[in-house]
């Protein structure tokens, strides 16, 4: 039976090997600053880029799935025009028999599963007061608008109960067309002239910023049946509806395109698009593109241990006499692997934590020029930095590591 102190020297001994093999990595790296810097740099901005492209790729995907929740929940959205291709040559995208109306949008009331209703209808026209005026988006809503969109009031009220068929001449302001055209004075009560119709002011919108493209301190929203007036149109751009709760989503759908259908003679000429299934193809989207560029970072990476292992074969020519001796005091080949291989982990980790430092001066600084951008650095992409890093080190220092071992020690220390 061996004594117990046996197995302390021999894992003193396991130890002691380590230093020896991290001081000679260590002092092979040094010894050459400016090979070594060189390393360095190409590592890091591998390692750097994947973790840089994989922040912008998770952050554009946070964005766009902010920028509809903002839209409300449980949401449905009726379009005008089927999403399915049709027959006849050449095909034809999305025929539509009849225009979605408001009463489409009065008769998808009845449904126990639908909360609110907003028919919305769009266009552009010239806003007036006194000698100010500007093109501006007018959208045609019902009161429902601020409960679905989530909207807050800076003064005033939102758009007033009643029927939605008549046409009133009443507005809401976004909140930069009341700076615009009131300044710092209250605009309650007041009249602004809408293209060729004039419209009493009964509210201000807070600011709310972008959403979905739109900015919503820049509109003008008035009722919906003055929107048809003004625009002389009578079908909708699209329906939004609220759902009472996410399990009802599935029954609520059915139930508008059974409506609909009853409505337009039987014809299945609506698209009704969930908020959940929006999200779903941004977020597969957003996804697929954050692991293509990040698999382009990795290719720097790539490009990186090529030039370890170019300037690890040079270096195993220089060194020729160092290897040559270690052969001579009786190190075998596989000791001789090891040094090179730690080496060129040893680059590799410095490399890749250099990387990060540098990313994350990176990602600061985006933030500092799109404040509204949300940026997070992703865990998996801080491991995948590394992890690809110090592979392609060791993978690519493999072939010095075994070329080193394979000189012949009196040729080597002969330097031949």
């Amino acid at each position: 039976m061996l004594p117990r102190g046996h197995f302390a020297k021999k894992s003193q001994k396991k130890i002691m090997k380590l230093i020896d093999i991290i001081r000679f990595a260590v002092r092979a790296a040094t010894g050459y600053p400016t090979r070594t810097m060189l390393l360095l740099l190409a590592m890091a901005i591998g390692a750097g880029s994947v973790v840089v492209l994989s922040t912008l790729g998770d952050g554009a995907r946070n964005y766009v799935i902010n920028q509809f929740s903002s839209l409300g929940s449980n949401l449905l959205i009726v379009l005008p025009g089927r999403s399915e291709t049709v027959g006849g040559p050449p095909p034809l995208l999305g025929i539509t028999p009849r225009d979605l109306t408001l009463d489409d949008a009065m008769a998808l009331l009845r449904s126990s599963a639908i909360r609110y209703v907003a028919p919305i209808s769009v266009g552009a026209a010239p806003v007036s007061r006194g000698r100010l005026e500007r093109e501006v988006s007018i959208l045609g809503s019902t009161p429902d608008l601020i409960y679905i969109r989530r909207l807050a009031m800076a003064g005033g009220q939102f758009l007033p109960e009643g029927d939605i068929t008549r046409a009133a001449s009443v507005c809401v302001l976004g909140y930069k067309i009341k700076q615009e055209l009131f300044g710092s004075s209250s605009a309650l009560g007041e009249m602004v002239r809408i293209g060729d119709r004039r419209f009493r002011i009964l509210g201000v919108l807070a600011e709310k910023g972008q959403s979905i493209g739109m900015d919503m301190g820049d509109i003008v929203v008035i009722p919906v049946a003055s929107a048809q007036a003004l625009f002389n149109t009578a079908s909708l751009f699209r329906i939004m509806i609220e759902v009472t709760d996410r399990d009802a989503m599935a029954r609520a759908k059915e139930q508008v395109l059974q409506t609909i259908r009853q409505r337009h003679d039987g014809e299945d000429d609506v698209t009704v698009i969930s908020q959940d299934a929006v999200l779903a193809t941004f977020d597969r989207i957003f996804t697929a593109l954050t692991l293509t560029v990040a698999g382009i970072g990795a290719i720097s990476i790539a490009v990186a241990g090529i030039l370890i292992m170019n300037v690890m074969l040079i270096a195993v020519s220089q060194r020729r006499s160092e290897v040559g001796l270690l052969k001579a005091i009786g190190a075998p080949s596989r000791r001789i692997v090891t040094l090179f291989l730690a080496e060129s982990a040893f680059l590799s980790t410095i490399g890749a934590v250099l990387g990060l430092l540098l990313s994350a001066v990176a990602v600061w600084a985006i933030e500092q020029v799109f404040a509204d951008f949300p940026l997070e650095i992703p865990l998996w992409s801080l491991c995948a930095a590394v992890g690809v890093s110090v592979a392609t080190g060791l993978l690519f220092g493999v072939l010095p590591a075994i070329r080193a071992a394979r000189l012949d020690p009196v040729l080597s220390l002969s330097r031949r």
